[in-house]
């Protein structure tokens, strides 16, 4: 009978000190890595799930999510493995990624949203 390898689970410590290094705005909390995004709205909020949501079926790894109207809290644990691997580590950094992009910050011809004007208010960027 041919297994698959178990995926490495991380222990506390370890997990506190890849957070600290890759991922500094997540937190390790009651067997989950978590993050709280804030938002200026309901619509925003939505924007962020919809966001969450697309990334974790695009890599086939699946977070918690609790939302209100101005915030959004995402909540990764491999379920199979029952801790912290790797694809825990790597959705996160991609939501993080994708859900903190500023194109203003970046130059070039994507401007982002006005930052002054609140009518298009989104994510309140940490």
């Amino acid at each position: 009978m041919n297994e698959t390898p178990r995926e490495k689970v991380y222990s506390e410590a370890e997990i506190a000190d890849r957070l600290e290094k890759e991922l500094p705005k997540w937190y390790y909390e009651n067997g989950w890595i978590r993050r709280k995004y804030k938002t200026h709205s309901w619509k925003s909020t939505l924007m962020v799930i919809n966001t969450v949501g697309h990334l974790a079926e695009a890599a086939w790894h699946h977070p918690d999510i609790t939302a209100s109207y101005a915030w959004v809290e995402v909540r990764l644990m491999n379920h199979a493995a029952k801790g912290i691997t790797d694809k825990d580590f790597e959705l996160a950094k991609k939501i993080e990624e994708v859900v903190q992009w500023q194109p203003a910050r970046e130059g070039g011809a994507l401007e982002g949203t006005p930052p002054t004007d609140q009518r298009f208010a989104y994510i309140k960027y940490d």
